[in-house]
């Protein structure tokens, strides 16, 4: 008998050829990478999916009991009710879940900070879990080898961005302790120390000989695009994250942070990220040629923000 779904029939066959289609494709790409996922639940599912496939023609196939037995957990469906939302995971618990699924210490403290991310309910909160999430992420990363160390070492701190544009501010000296008051404390002196110290040594920024001022000199992550994403990604969060204490912290009238929530085509989407673009490079271009007759006040950060909330509608591409 056949079933029925969308106006489509299928016989048993078919479904059978595309469960057994799922399930080898399932074991060929090995247990889910947890790097690739921003929400625990989903990493778990399909975790346990997984080793459902890797265990199908075994006596005993891998089930919620099972994982609740490795987990030392009494409730055999208590994984069930995880993924599904209906429990949070204490981080007892998710170390508990992290030894169930065979993982070392740097992937437990990886799971656990998942897990504190994904469950963050404030603001702040979640952003914070974020950027620890991704800090050790990317030590994993480069204790793997998968980033080099010395690429990592030469992309720029959001301290390192805030340094250079501070060469284009009227009356700045370049006194640490002066440095550490003018960024209002958000930065630690020697992290100050350190990026100054490499922006000069790059020569981003260059100190007059004769005035001893200090000024700009070549562009600032100048051929980015070797860059590997995930540093990228890190150096945005870290910007977003400043974006997020300004909107706590200063005045409506020191900052301007609006929110648009809207349904688009792609086509909409895709001519909305261009405007963006060529706004954020207009700005760029004439604020640079403003600041080669005149120096600024302050040092602003502009975040552009445009990313999904909602999936595609189904039978839409």
């Amino acid at each position: 008998m056949g079933s029925k779904g969308n106006n489509v029939e299928f016989t048993a066959k078919e479904i059978s050829e595309k469960s057994s289609s799922r399930v080898n494709k399932s074991i060929e790409s090995g247990p889910p990478k947890m790097a690739l996922f921003c929400d625990y639940r989903p990493y778990l599912k399909e975790f346990y999916e997984y080793k459902r496939a890797l265990t199908k023609d075994s006596l005993r196939p891998y089930s919620y009991a099972t994982f609740a037995a490795s987990a030392d957990i009494k409730s055999p469906n208590y994984l069930k009710l995880i993924i599904e939302g209906q429990r949070n995971l204490s981080i007892e618990m998710a170390r508990k879940f992290a030894r169930a699924m065979a993982l070392g210490r740097e992937e437990t403290d990886e799971f656990t900070a998942l897990v504190e991310f994904t469950q963050a309910q404030e603001p702040i909160e979640r952003n914070r879990y974020l950027k620890i999430l991704a800090d050790i992420r990317v030590r994993h990363q480069l204790k793997n080898g998968e980033i080099n160390a010395e690429t990592w070492d030469k992309v720029p701190s959001w301290v390192t961005w805030v340094l250079y544009a501070l060469a284009d501010q009227k009356g700045v000296r370049f006194d640490i302790a002066e440095l550490f008051e003018t960024m209002r404390g958000k930065a630690r002196p020697e992290d100050i120390r350190r990026s100054l110290e490499k922006l000069l040594a790059a020569g981003e920024l260059v100190k007059d000989p004769t005035t001893g001022f200090i000024q700009k000199g070549r562009e600032l992550m100048s051929g980015s695009e070797s860059v590997p994403v995930e540093l990228v990604r890190k150096l945005q969060s870290e910007l977003i994250y400043l974006g997020l204490e300004s909107l706590f912290q200063d005045t409506p009238q020191d900052r301007e942070i609006g929110t648009q929530t809207l349904a688009l085509t792609e086509g909409e989407f895709e001519h909305l990220k261009f405007e963006l673009r060529q706004f954020r490079k207009r700005w760029l271009k004439d604020v640079s040629v403003n600041r080669k007759a005149t120096k600024g006040t302050r040092v602003f950060q502009l975040n552009i923000q445009l990313f999904p909330v909602t999936l595609p509608s189904k039978g839409t591409s």
